[in-house]
């Protein structure tokens, strides 16, 4: 999710200018004796001359660079741009025709680009609020429970949060090197305290992802996403990422994946779900749309932007993912058939 800034004020003025006989001052009266370019009567008045005045003559040099300008702009504007419509794979036109998930708002694109293109989760302090956990370690394949909060600038402990994509606050969990996924929805205490249940089945450590939504007191709204690190003990065994596929089994489905991520922008990638004999299972609603989707940076773990769309396209799951950098991501999606909900995860490699 993005933020939204208020839109500012338009400013403008308007110049006006006076028009004058050419060769008197603006606001200057013709002498006494009547306008200097009318000939007395019985005289035959001079002939004019053929040479333009200055004023004239620097007029039209101006109006004529004017012309010769816009025509070079014209031109190079053909040449650059081949004077044809937007391509259809351009990613600028593409953003103008997606639609906004319920409950998710509306995004920005275009001059807030760069800032859509930030990965999140990569502090526990951001936008004036602090993820702040009330323990941190927890013992390997034992049932525990994650408990924290969100502060802010004043320590004090957030209560008010708008809900998006169905939930108030969403609590992502993996290792770091990208295994054990969890998505966890936790419910929250009169004081602020969030708290839902946590297992961590492996040694290591693990990232806790804070997305939400927070309401100031003046009613004033800030999405963001924080992260802190958990702790497992234990001897750490590191697996390698997958690498990249457009096929995975989840159960008795194949997920297919159809995406072209680039560094920078925001496209769509697409899941396509079959079951055992080839035919699309019946897809349920889950978290306002028919899939949720993670996205994750592998190094830094950095948590990316991704909207879903509220609607099937053409019988997939449609998100719109803004990759930062190039690299190797991990795409977790969730969807929800036959009531349970059930992950699929690929490799993604951008360049």
């Amino acid at each position: 999710m993005a933020d939204q800034a208020p839109d500012g004020p338009a400013l403008g003025s308007v110049r006006t200018a006076e028009r004058h006989i050419a060769g008197q001052e603006p606001g200057v009266a013709p002498p006494a004796g009547g306008d200097p370019r009318v000939a007395p009567a019985g005289e035959v008045p001079a002939p004019a001359s053929a040479v333009p005045d200055r004023a004239t003559l620097r007029l039209a040099l101006v109006v004529g660079g004017l012309v010769l300008a816009v025509l070079l702009g014209f031109g190079l504007g053909r040449i650059n741009g081949g004077g044809g419509p937007t391509a259809a794979g351009d990613t600028g036109s593409a953003l103008a025709e997606h639609t906004h998930a319920p409950g998710a708002g509306a995004h920005s694109h275009g001059a807030d680009q760069d800032a859509a293109a930030e990965a999140g989760g990569l502090a526990v302090s951001r936008d004036g609020y602090t993820l702040t956990p009330l323990a941190d370690e927890f013992t390997v394949g034992q049932a525990g429970e994650l408990r924290f909060q969100i502060r802010d600038g004043q320590r004090r402990a957030v209560t008010r949060f708008a809900v998006a994509h169905d939930k108030p606050m969403h609590v992502i969990v993996v290792r770091r090197d990208l295994s054990g996924y969890q998505h966890l929805h936790p419910t929250m205490a009169v004081d602020g305290t969030w708290s839902v249940p946590l297992t961590l089945p492996s040694a290591g450590v693990w990232r806790a992802y804070a997305d939400f939504t927070a309401v100031a007191d003046d009613g004033r709204q800030t999405a963001t996403t924080l992260g802190v690190d958990l702790v497992a003990p234990g001897d750490y065994a590191p697996r390698d990422l997958p690498g990249p596929a457009t096929t995975t089994r989840v159960d008795e489905f194949t997920v297919e994946y159809r995406g072209a991520p680039r560094p920078g922008l925001t496209v769509p990638v697409d899941f396509r779900i079959t079951g055992a004999a080839g035919a699309g299972p019946t897809l349920e609603r889950y978290l306002g749309a028919y899939g949720h989707l993670v996205a994750l940076r592998q190094g830094d773990l950095g948590y990316l932007h991704v909207h879903p769309e509220a609607e099937l396209v053409d019988g997939a799951i449609r998100f719109w993912l803004t990759t930062p950098a190039p690299g190797r991501y991990r795409l977790y999606l969730d969807f929800a058939t036959g009531g349970a909900v059930r992950t699929a995860e690929f490799t993604v490699s951008v360049s």
